[in-house]
């Protein structure tokens, strides 16, 4: 990581913090911080991307504004956060891409859509298009879902994969990462123990403690995990077992995707219902449109999908389909340069903090 204003003013809060102590129970950044003295920009990278951004030292800080030090922890580590995505961004050339990121999806999305329409009516001619169909496949053919699928969502993993690389030569462990130290990052992943804060929840916009934000990120994560799961499914329905979608209603491709479709619009909904009502001292209004064009995207997927699963039988599947299909594949060219990084980065982080724990262990921890 680059020294930046922005990491030399997170250094500069880190430090007083540091001097302070009184927030060292709210949350995993704490903890970290008081194992150092000194923080190498590297640190204050793993320190944001460790950060959930509860907010709850915000607003417990005596420092925080209007104090004249105006200690501002969570805006402070979302700046370097921001930073730290296009630090790592492979390959480096499109690194920039994070400076537009909701232009960049909404490009993308519409790319994708236009894309996907035109190879469909490509195949069908417009009168076949919107003819009722049998079969996804009687529209766009498998071979052409497959190719573009493979090639757009394999290019995304390996940056994806890269950016990890990148992030963990950086800002990860200097000691050897053992089983314990996986068990403990995994848990903490899957169970999204840090958007607890110290426990209570995070600090949406007040002083009051809520585990709304946990609860909404979980649907999110959970129906993502779904979705996929359905379509891995569906693959080996139709490779291994020459089912050809679609499927019944009661099949487990239809019912893990309408139940995971179901989570992502609730989560996404009232994520992007939060960005609208929280505090923005402790936040950076302008990252705020990447965010929303994210969350937007992701809940056009679901959205999409849903109304997909209700016209299959219907003369409308093919436009339906052609849609969804055009906001997954938009989806997969932004992956790596829109704020889905955050997954990766603050699974890393917190990989790094259960190894600092296995190797020292703090006392309640």
């Amino acid at each position: 990581m680059h020294e930046t204003e922005a990491v030399a003013r997170a250094r500069r809060d880190i430090e007083i913090c540091n001097a302070c102590r009184y927030c060292e129970g709210f949350c995993a950044v704490f903890p970290a911080i008081e194992l150092r003295r000194e923080f190498s920009a590297g640190d204050i990278s793993y320190l944001a991307n460790l950060c959930h951004n509860c907010r709850g030292c915000f607003y417990a800080c005596q420092y925080a504004p209007p104090h004249e030090w105006g200690v501002n922890v969570p805006a402070a580590l979302a700046e370097v956060r921001a930073e730290s995505y296009a630090e790592y961004a492979w390959p480096r050339p499109l690194a920039s891409a994070f400076a537009r990121n909701g232009t960049l999806l909404s490009l993308a999305a519409a790319l994708g859509i236009a894309l996907v329409l035109a190879l469909s009516i490509l195949t069908n001619g417009a009168g076949g298009f919107f003819a009722t169909r049998g079969s996804f496949y009687d529209i766009i053919p498998l071979w052409a879902m497959q190719a573009t699928g493979i090639a757009t969502f394999g290019f995304s993993l390996l940056a994806l994969a890269m950016g990890a690389r990148n992030f963990w030569r950086d800002a990860g462990p200097r000691g050897r990462i053992g089983p314990g130290s996986v068990a403990i990052a995994l848990r903490d992943v899957l169970t999204l123990k840090n958007l607890g804060g110290g426990g209570n929840g995070c600090n949406d916009n007040s002083e009051a403690f809520s585990m709304r934000r946990r609860w909404l990120h979980h649907a999110m994560f959970y129906g993502f995990l779904l979705c996929f799961a359905a379509t891995t499914t569906g693959f080996v329905y139709h490779t291994f077992l020459n089912w050809a979608a679609p499927y019944p209603l009661l099949s487990a491709p239809v019912v893990l995707g309408t139940g995971g479709g179901l989570l992502m619009v609730a989560g996404t909904i009232g994520l992007l219902a939060m960005k609208f009502v929280d505090d923005p001292v402790p936040n950076v209004r302008r990252l705020l449109g990447g965010d929303i064009a994210l969350l937007m995207l992701l809940a056009l997927i679901a959205a999409t999908g849903l109304v997909l699963l209700a016209v299959r039988a219907t003369g409308a599947m093919g436009p339906a389909m052609a849609v969804h299909l055009g906001f997954i594949l938009a989806f997969f060219l932004v992956l790596p340069y829109s704020k889905m990084v955050h997954g990766i980065y603050r699974s890393a982080a917190v990989l790094r903090r259960a190894t600092e724990r296995t190797m020292k262990p703090l006392g309640g921890e």
